[in-house]
């Protein structure tokens, strides 16, 4: 085909998609499925016309542009690399791995049994071998669930079980081709059938190879990216090559799956983008693989339906039968997922409880599409694999694809109107009503002042008002016969509301280039978390969820490991100096809302329910305080430092804004508006470096701030932070146990510690120290002592700590009496000097 005929052949391509998603939404049914049926009817067409007389009397061009040549690797090469990393771009990424587990299950799971009960369940009815029978199972077992998470968005279904869908319609397709390989082998004529143990050496290569590649080429690219901040569209490039070199290194030179590496480079790409690019950058990029998914998802399927006619071209009676008995197993198999595992998973707490409506809605929108029929390409290509094979593969994969489009496709909606789902929930119906009541009054009050500006005559604006009065006397007298909502109700509500606002105020402070670019993700990921905990479980379900965004996630704790064992402090640096800016975030984040309660919510749901959100903000602001504070006792001097650049982004955006008047107002040129806009970012870019937290600056830091050391000279101290360790604890840690010698002394940072003293509990804050007395006294703890809260400690061995108390007499006198108060007497003997010379390093 020459380049004249295919750029014809994509100018109408793209000609009949726009026509069809407008089609699709005057008729109200799936845009894949108009599009399906569309090119189901151009391919019948073509052959009719190719057939006929007609075809022999049109010129060359023409004809060659009606025999468009559409081969499996067009599809798997080109059009699914695109789509599956457009996807994986633009996922929450941060939640859908929360939910990694369910998403594993359901869509390795549903391959492995959709392959099985189909294949098997074919066997008795045809002349070919189970492993032909097992092949088709695995073409028709992935499935493309665009459809129903569309629809699902659109009714506002829980946003977990959305996304745990989508994010099994990433995987699902590389356990399908996986399976597929492994089964097109045994039908192929003169190539060896595979064994187990083969079988068990290639898979987790499959996976682990593309999970490995496709994460080191997002790396590179990303790093790549990073070095044109001041060029979009180079970035855009460098990202739209990334798919493609991923997919065919993976396939040709590794042999790994291509769809896991494409996936995983999406995630890796997602995850690491708005560390390293410009908010204006990612969102550029962002927009861009918008448009090229909708160009690759619309081509795939409407070139996979040109194919339909050439597939089915050979249909007999026994074939409809054939593709009966897939259509059963089919169901059979995804009932077994979504009534057996999907409980299971419920039960195990790994996934959202499910309720029968969403399990059936899922059932019945679970189309086949492009893959499927790419799938079945390959096969008929492949000169190894026996014609009856080809023909039967070609057939009833497409026979099976056209009865999902064609029947479920097109009765999806109704089956959603059938089930309830279009409806909105009871809570939501009765909160209606009172909010437009509500709307109506603020309109009204708004309208009244607008019309006077305008000076409009008097007989209209009483015309209008007496109108307007009608519809709002209308509203209310509706919401006063609604049924009552609870003050719990409302509560959870206004909390759900409240959420909502905080996650649009993170939005515009990143707009605003106030809020780093790097933990905007992680922000918003909490606050998806808090809403759909709050929806769930009320108040409390806020609180508990609202305190894990404060916690410690295992992020953290991998870094601590890797601080106490391995002596490697820079993952915790990092992770600590985000935790701060988190922190600084949220903070502001908190003030902000008590307004959005005062002038919205206290309208629609009272003055009671508002004051308890008001307490439960504040409670969430004294949390939030309370662990800045602890940082700022921890890290005293970076503290400041962040403190600093918070204020100095501040100024920079309120200085843009000037700058941005002036040139709106027509005062500044464009050319010195660009200069000045130039010297700002130049400006930014110095402040938007965040400093450096290092744990031995922030350890001479607390020696020179801890009262125990105030005697001491600059020399000694700079010595003394250099010989402390670094202690990272969790609450519930046990330092000291019960008949345990203390063999170091333990100074608090940051955190509290408990200890048993004569029955009665003593608690240790930030500035005391734990561990002398045993040591000095060489008797054993006749209690343990634990930490109650997350809790930095510095650690002095038993060796330095008596050097040091020879050397510091305010330190001598701090112990004695640290000891008398704690029942204990120490003599001079206890602190005697070990005989051997020591050295602070």
């Amino acid at each position: 085909m020459d380049i004249i005929a295919l750029a014809g052949a994509l100018a109408l391509l793209f000609i009949v998609i726009g026509i069809c998603e407008p089609l699709s939404e005057r008729l109200r049914l799936p845009f894949t499925v108009i599009l399906a049926i569309v090119g189901a009817i151009i391919g019948v067409s073509a052959l009719y016309v190719l057939s006929t007389d007609l075809g022999d009397r049109l010129n060359p061009v023409t004809r060659r542009l009606l025999e468009l040549p559409i081969r499996s690797n067009v599809f798997l090469y080109i059009l699914l690399p695109t789509l599956l990393f457009q996807v994986a771009l633009m996922v929450n990424a941060r939640r859908m791995l929360d939910d990694w587990v369910p998403i594993l299950v359901m869509a390795v799971g549903a391959v492995v049994v959709a392959t099985a009960i189909i294949g098997y369940a074919l066997t008795p009815f045809t002349s070919l071998s189970l492993a032909a029978c097992l092949l088709i199972g695995a073409i028709v077992s992935t499935t493309d669930p665009s459809a129903v998470v569309s629809i699902f968005r659109n009714i506002a279904a829980p946003q977990r079980l959305t996304r745990i869908v989508e994010g099994e319609s990433l995987l699902n397709d590389a356990a399908a081709i996986a399976l597929f390989g492994f089964f097109l082998t045994f039908v192929q004529l003169g190539v060896p059938n595979p064994t187990l143990q083969e079988a068990i050496v290639t898979f987790p290569w499959l996976v682990l190879g593309g999970i490995g590649l496709g994460w080191v080429l997002a790396r590179i690219a990303t790093a790549l990216m990073a070095v044109m901040t001041t060029f979009p569209r180079a970035q855009v490039s460098v990202s739209v090559a990334l798919p493609f070199l991923t997919y065919i290194i993976a396939e040709q030179v590794l042999q790994t799956s291509g769809v896991i590496a494409v996936v995983v480079a999406g995630l890796s790409l997602n995850l690491l983008g708005p560390g390293r690019l410009t908010p204006t950058g990612w969102s550029y990029l962002r927009e861009v693989w918008e448009v090229l998914a909708y160009w690759a998802g619309a081509l795939i399927f409407i070139l996979a339906a040109l194919l339909i006619p050439r597939l089915m071209g050979d249909l007999r009676l026994s074939d409809i039968y054939l593709i009966g008995v897939i259509v059963i197993a089919a169901f059979v198999a995804r009932a077994v997922i979504l009534w057996g595992m999907l409980p299971l998973l419920t039960r195990l707490r790994l996934s959202p409880a499910v309720g029968p409506t969403y399990r059936t809605a899922i059932l019945w929108g679970g189309l086949r599409g492009a893959v499927t029929l790419a799938l079945a390409l390959a096969v008929t290509e492949s000169a190894l694999v026996p014609p009856a094979v080809k023909r039967e593969v070609g057939i009833l994969a497409t026979g099976f694809t056209l009865f999902t489009l064609l029947v479920q496709g097109t009765t999806l909606r109704l089956m959603i109107a059938r089930l309830g789902l279009n409806r909105l929930p009871r809570l939501d119906q009765a909160l209606s009503h009172q909010v437009i009541a509500v709307a109506l009054q603020n309109v009204r009050e708004d309208i009244a002042e607008t019309v006077r500006d305008y000076q409009l005559p008097k007989e209209i604006i009483r015309s209008e008002a007496k109108r307007y009065a009608q519809r709002l006397d209308e509203a209310v007298e509706i919401a006063e016969a609604a049924e009552e909502i609870s003050d719990r109700d409302r509560i959870t509500l206004g909390l759900v509301a409240l959420a909502g606002r905080e996650r649009d105020l993170i939005i515009e402070y990143f707009h605003q280039q106030i809020f780093s670019v790097r933990l905007v993700d992680r922000m918003l990921s909490d606050v998806d978390r808090l809403i759909e905990q709050t929806r769930g479980g009320g108040r409390n379900e806020y609180r508990a969820a609202a305190r894990k965004a404060l916690g410690y996630g295992n992020w953290y704790r991998l870094a601590v490991w890797l601080h106490s064992r391995l002596r490697w402090s820079g993952p915790l640096e990092k992770t600590t100096a985000e935790r701060f800016e988190l922190l600084l975030n949220k903070r502001l984040i908190l003030r902000e809302l008590h307004g959005f309660i005062d002038s919205k919510i206290r309208r629609i749901h009272g003055r009671r329910v508002a004051d308890l959100l008001h307490e439960l903000l504040r409670r969430r602001e004294e949390e939030t305080n309370s662990a800045i504070e602890g940082l700022r006792l921890q890290y005293p001097g970076y503290a400041e430092e962040m403190e600093r650049r918070f204020i100095r982004r501040t100024s920079l955006r309120l200085e843009e804004r000037e700058y941005e008047t002036l040139f709106d107002d027509g005062l500044i040129s464009r050319e010195l508006h660009a200069t000045l806009r130039n010297r700002l970012n130049a400006r930014r870019a110095k402040v938007e470096a965040r400093p450096k937290l290092d744990f031995a600056l922030q350890r001479d830091a607390f020696v020179r701030a801890f009262p125990l050391f105030e005697g001491m000279s600059d020399t000694q101290r700079r010595q003394l932070a250099r010989a402390l360790r670094t202690l990272h604890v969790e609450p519930g840690t046990i330092l000291i146990r019960k008949g345990e010698v203390a063999q170091q002394v333990y100074f608090i940072a940051s955190g509290a510690v408990e200890m048993e003293r004569k029955g009665q509990k003593l608690r240790l804050g930030s500035g005391e120290f734990f561990g002398h007395i045993g040591m000095l006294t060489r008797q054993p703890r006749r209690a343990m002592i634990s930490a109650i809260t997350h809790c930095t400690l510095l650690t002095l061995d038993e060796t330095r700590f008596k050097r040091l108390l020879a050397r510091n007499r305010s330190l001598r006198e701090a112990v004695r009496h640290s000891a008398e108060q704690r029942g204990a007497h120490l003599d001079d003997g206890a602190f005697a000097a070990p005989p051997r010379r020591f050295t602070w390093r």
